[in-house]
């Protein structure tokens, strides 16, 4: 059995117009959701066994703090250029590339490959997933490449939250 955590990442700084949007950095309430909802989820779940991110810097930043909040080597955190996509191809690419030795991943990427991804993956449509939204899909399959559809066993955004 496996299970992948989707996160989207937190919210995001539109402050600083010169800055690419690869290199935009999460706002104080970015920071702030991203601590409490990885705060939850450290109680709630075990930790995951791999943490993927975007190389985006907010995907990034969130993924850091997630880190952080489970315990997981920061020098462990693998970086992926190509999941700075907003379709699901390449979040589809990324988990069924997963090592098998992993029962369990968590993700960080972007809106729309997230939203994509989790509704046609996942047994619980989800409408939107807001910024630092978590969905946790658990499927039957043995081996990563195979995995096809799931069950959503969780869906938390940090508006449940405050």
């Amino acid at each position: 059995m496996k299970t992948i955590y989707i996160v989207r990442h937190a919210k995001s700084s539109w402050k600083y117009t010169s800055v690419k949007d690869h290199d935009r950095p999460l706002k104080e309430r970015g920071i702030n959701d991203a601590h409490l909802i990885s705060k939850f989820l450290a109680k709630k779940i075990k930790r995951p066994d791999v943490f993927i991110s975007s190389s985006a810097n907010r995907a990034l930043q969130t993924g850091i703090i997630f880190c952080e909040n489970f315990g997981y080597p920061m020098a462990n955190l693998k970086i992926s250029k190509q999941l700075y996509s907003f379709s699901d191809g390449y979040l589809v690419k990324t988990a069924k590339a997963l090592d098998d030795n992993f029962d369990s991943a968590i993700i960080f990427s972007h809106d729309h490959g997230i939203n994509t991804f989790v509704n046609k993956f996942g047994s619980k449509p989800v409408a939107h997933v807001t910024t630092c939204g978590v969905v946790g899909i658990q499927f039957k399959e043995k081996h990563w490449k195979d995995i096809k559809k799931g069950t959503t066993v969780l869906v938390e955004f940090p508006k449940y939250h405050k």
